[in-house]
């Protein structure tokens, strides 16, 4: 079994059935994490900020940064892994408030909003989420499953969450 560790502003896609895709201490960030049952592709992206509008010469190095740079990229990946769209189960994990306890950026906010319109863009639907709160998340998935096993910040892993 090979650990894929995706870091902030990366993306992974995998056919390996014997590969887990990890990212760790979610705050504001999202995961958005796919999985195609059939054909065994697996994918995850960590993205840090909901629009690459923000910074475009940024985004032009580093897509994955963004949600709206990212999303589409990673299933093109998936997509040239083997993957099929229509397959794809699709989970969010993240935008907690962190470091904003009065919400004046509300990057975590921003961060699920930009997820989701991105999702309904590429026309997927979210299968399972778990967003917001005060806490950071790690998230991993396997590539031969396809459970997602999200851990908050201060808990035990819960495997009963996989989806």
């Amino acid at each position: 079994m090979a650990l894929l560790t995706i870091g902030i502003g990366e993306c992974r896609v995998s056919s390996d059935p014997s590969d887990v895709l990890v990212t760790h201490a979610l705050g504001s960030c999202i995961a958005v994490v796919i999985h195609d049952p059939i054909a065994k592709v697996a994918g995850l992206l960590h993205y840090f900020l909901p629009e690459s509008a923000l910074d475009e010469e940024k985004a032009a190095k580093r897509p994955f940064l963004f949600a709206d740079t990212g999303i589409p990229l990673l299933f093109r990946m998936a997509s040239e892994a083997g993957g099929v769209k229509s397959r794809m189960t699709v989970t969010v994990v993240g935008g907690a408030q962190m470091l904003d306890p009065h919400g004046t950026f509300s990057i975590g906010t921003r961060n699920q909003s930009a997820s989701r319109k991105n999702l309904r863009k590429s026309g997927l639907k979210i299968h399972r989420e778990e967003m917001g709160g005060t806490h950071s998340r790690t998230v991993r998935i396997g590539v031969l499953d396809g459970k997602v096993r999200i851990r908050t910040a201060g808990s035990a892993e819960d495997a009963a969450k996989g989806v």
